[in-house]
């Protein structure tokens, strides 16, 4: 009986791994983790104002919503990642251009730092 039992176990191990391994999106979840980390840093340096930040968050979200979908079947196909690949570098760029503009926030206030005025 115990043969039978290990058996049973090692067919299902058999079709539960690759189902698991096609399901699994490990670089995105890394990327994603990576633009988190962006985003806080901006925040915390001030290159982000607060609007921003929830723009950019909510950009995130989006991304992550579509890695969700892809997986709901079961199965990442080859054309869901290459979505997810073409969102992430659209929300790469929104990071990157946010903390790149002339808006800050370097006091912490929530709001936009405004430049001296010249006498």
């Amino acid at each position: 009986m115990k043969s039978k039992s290990s058996l049973l176990l090692v067919v299902l191990a058999a079709f539960t791994l690759p189902v698991l391994a096609q399901t699994a999106t490990p670089k995105v979840d890394e990327r994603q983790a990576n633009q988190q980390k962006r985003i806080d840093q901006g925040v915390a340096s001030g290159q982000l104002t607060g609007k921003e930040a929830a723009r950019l968050e909510k950009g995130q979200e989006r991304v992550q919503q579509m890695e969700d979908k892809a997986k709901a079947d079961g199965k990442v196909t080859p054309k869901e990642r290459a979505r997810l690949k073409k969102a992430e570098n659209v929300q790469s760029r929104h990071i990157a251009k946010e903390k790149h503009d002339r808006q800050r926030d370097l006091n912490h206030d929530g709001k936009k730092d405004r430049p001296a005025r010249r006498k």
